[in-house]
């Protein structure tokens, strides 16, 4: 008997049938993520209640050496929860309560398999705020939002998932539960150990639970899209708002392809500005439109603002934001996205937005390359839609495209991952962005945290 069907007839001493899929019961989202980079049915999926029941899952498949690989909203667009055919998924859907919202502490604890959105809408219920915020919110889990440090919208002024996590029970792979719980801000008990398992995709471990700091409600927020000249004009006015106003809660940067494209498929949505510019921002902000209105017209003057409009009713917010928020969407729903996800000092994005493009457009002009992203926390984005080329090239189109793209991030001393993770996808460059020494300390953690290598094998980097 394979070591797959040993796991799974010594799981069904204590799972009920249901918590079990094989074969054609397996729903098809447990396939692929987002990134649509294979499509494998895994052996099985098991669907866990308790965190009991991930240990006994886990010292199982520790024994026999059975990989297995830890899913949540499938969300992620790096490969991270892709399975082989060979290995057993664990999904986390079942444990999805919200334990306790303490209103004193100003935290909520939260079982790994609550969506992201459930989270924020409970603490919204409570007159508090859980700022991390990804397109995928009604998807994605808070399990897999701590295993990839998720970023989002927000990032520039709450920080990312890393700073929003105070205490977490995680599973580690021969079934011992570490009780890592805490409430606390301040706290110096020795070693952080949670910060091992934040952004380590499930490679490390599997979290459960965890205690989650939440944050008074934003007071009303100002939105406004902007025009520049260049890049630097609109990293210019981000400095003058932070300065004084207060660091916006999003500060989005679109170049024109990317704008010009967005409207295109907003029905019935003329371009809000008086024509089209190089580059925009779309941004929220705490302060009187007034105040704001002050800035704008001290950049107008310079020259370093060209246009801008102020929304005047919640209904104008939304529909400026769609403008940055419909080319993801519908090349996602339509299309066949290829994303990049990259950082580095923000000064020079607007020099790699550059040298990137042309690159690009030289060795592949028939595709179009559009650039946006979260510049004010360094983030840029990059997305190409492969819909329209012929299956039997698009290995070697993305191969090539990775190549061009991650070989300009090394050349400006980026990271190849600003918030997306490793994954799959961009294992093979991980040497880019991290020193081998620090690589070889990687490795050696995930010897000592998982031994057998049965915890998302191949994942971040190739198991030995």
């Amino acid at each position: 008997m394979s070591t797959q069907h040993q796991a799974i007839a010594r799981c069904r001493e204590f799972l009920a049938d249901h918590q079990i899929a094989m074969g054609e019961a397996i729903n098809i989202r447990h396939y692929t993520d987002w990134s649509n980079y294979k499509h494998i049915q895994p052996f099985a999926v098991v669907f866990p209640k308790t965190t009991e029941q991930v240990s006994k899952i886990l010292a199982i498949c520790n024994e026999l050496k059975q990989p297995i690989v830890p899913q949540g909203g499938m969300t992620g667009v790096a490969g991270a929860g892709i399975a082989e055919a060979n290995e057993i998924v664990i999904a986390l859907d079942k444990m999805n309560q919200i334990e306790e919202i303490d209103p004193y502490a100003s935290t909520m604890t939260v079982e790994a398999g609550l969506t992201l959105e459930e989270a924020q809408n409970a603490a919204r219920a409570a007159d508090l705020y859980f700022p991390v915020d990804v397109g995928g919110r009604g998807s994605c889990q808070i399990g897999g939002n701590i295993a990839t440090n998720a970023g989002g919208l927000s990032v520039i002024r709450y920080g990312m998932m890393r700073d929003h996590v105070l205490g977490m029970e995680v599973v580690l792979a021969d079934g011992r539960v570490l009780n890592l719980m805490n409430k606390m801000i301040k706290n110096n008990a020795g070693y952080d150990l949670k910060q091992n398992f934040i952004g380590a995709e499930g490679t490390l471990g599997i979290v459960t639970r965890a205690v989650l700091k939440l944050s008074p409600q934003p007071k009303e927020l100002t939105t406004c899209l902007c025009a520049f000249p260049d890049y630097l004009s609109a990293v210019k006015l981000l400095r003058h708002l932070q300065k004084r106003l207060t660091t916006p809660n999003a500060f989005e940067v679109m170049w024109d392809e990317y704008y010009q494209l967005s409207l295109s498929w907003m029905q019935n949505h003329a371009n809000p500005l008086s024509q089209h510019y190089p580059i925009y921002a779309v941004f929220d902000v705490e302060g009187s439109a007034e105040d704001l209105e002050n800035i704008l017209a001290e950049l107008f003057e310079t020259g370093e603002i060209l246009d801008a409009v102020i929304a005047q009713t919640q209904a104008q917010a939304h529909q400026l934001w769609l403008i940055r928020e419909t080319v993801p969407a519908e090349i996602s729903s339509t299309g066949r996205p290829l994303c990049f996800d990259v950082s580095m000092p923000i000064g020079q994005l607007g020099e790699f937005k550059a040298i990137c493009q042309d690159r690009i457009a030289k060795q592949y002009p028939q595709l179009v390359s559009l650039f946006f992203g979260h510049i004010g926390d360094s983030n840029m984005h990059i997305i190409l839609d492969l819909k329209d080329q012929e299956e039997q090239v698009i290995d070697d189109l993305i191969y090539g495209l990775d190549e061009i793209v991650y070989d300009v991030v090394r050349q400006f001393k980026g990271s190849i991952s600003a918030e997306h993770g490793i994954g799959l996808l961009k294992r093979d460059y991980l040497h880019y962005s991290v020193d081998e020494n620090a690589l070889n300390v990687m490795k050696q953690l995930k010897q000592l945290f998982d031994p057998n290598g049965i915890l998302n094998p191949h994942k971040v980097f190739k198991s030995s």
